[in-house]
C-alpha cells in the first residue's frame, strides 16, 4: 500500500469511526459528499472484514471510477432519438468527461443488457459514444425513454459489488 493510500485509508477511517460514534449518539450519520461517502462505505466493510487482502486494495481506483460516475452524471450531454422500436442516445463531453462516458457506457451496457434482456449497442463516437437500446414492445420503449441514458445506467444492484471489486483491485466487467 503506497504511502498516500494508506493515510486516505486512515483518514476514512476515523472520518468513519466518528460518523459511527456520532450516529450512535443521535447525531450527524451523512459521512459527507457523495463520492467520500461511497468511499467511507468501502473502508469500512474492508476494515471489518479480517481477511482484507491489504496488499490488493487500490482505494484511488475507486475514487477515480468515482470521479467517472460524477463526470457522466453531472458533465455529459445526451441526445435522444427513436427509431422503430429502439431507443438511440448519443453521449458527448468535453476534455475528461469524454473518457468518462466511453468508460461508463461501455462498462455498463453489458449488465444492463443482462438485467433488462433487451438488446444494447455501444459505439464510440467523437466526444463520447452512441448508446442504443431495443425494445421488445411499445410499454418498454416508454420506460426506456422514462429511464433515459442516466437512469438506465443505474439499473441492476450491481453498484456496491463493483465498488468493492474496483477497490480490492480487480476489473469488475
Amino acid at each position: 500500500m503506497t504511502p498516500h493510500m494508506l493515510a486516505t485509508a486512515l483518514v476514512l477511517t476515523v472520518s468513519s469511526a466518528s460518523a459511527q460514534h456520532t450516529h450512535a449518539a443521535g447525531g450527524a450519520t451523512e459521512t459527507g459528499q457523495s463520492q467520500f461517502a461511497a468511499i467511507a462505505e468501502i473502508v469500512e466493510l474492508l476494515l471489518a472484514d479480517p481477511s482484507t487482502d491489504w496488499s490488493m486494495v487500490k482505494i484511488d481506483a475507486l475514487r477515480e471510477h468515482l470521479v467517472d460516475m460524477d463526470n457522466v452524471t453531472a458533465r455529459a450531454s445526451v441526445e435522444t432519438k427513436i427509431a422503430g422500436e429502439t431507443v438511440t442516445f448519443v453521449v458527448t463531453g468535453i476534455g475528461a468527461t469524454t473518457l468518462s462516458v466511453q468508460r461508463m457506457a461501455t462498462a455498463h451496457a453489458p449488465m444492463l443488457q443482462k438485467d433488462t434482456g433487451w438488446p444494447v449497442e455501444v459505439q464510440p463516437v467523437a466526444n463520447g459514444v452512441r448508446m442504443s437500446v431495443g425494445s421488445p414492445d411499445a410499454g418498454t420503449l416508454e420506460q426506456i425513454l422514462g429511464l433515459g441514458f442516466h437512469g438506465l445506467m443505474t439499473i441492476g444492484a450491481h453498484h456496491q459489488q463493483h465498488h468493492m471489486m474496483i477497490a480490492l483491485g480487480h476489473t469488475p466487467h
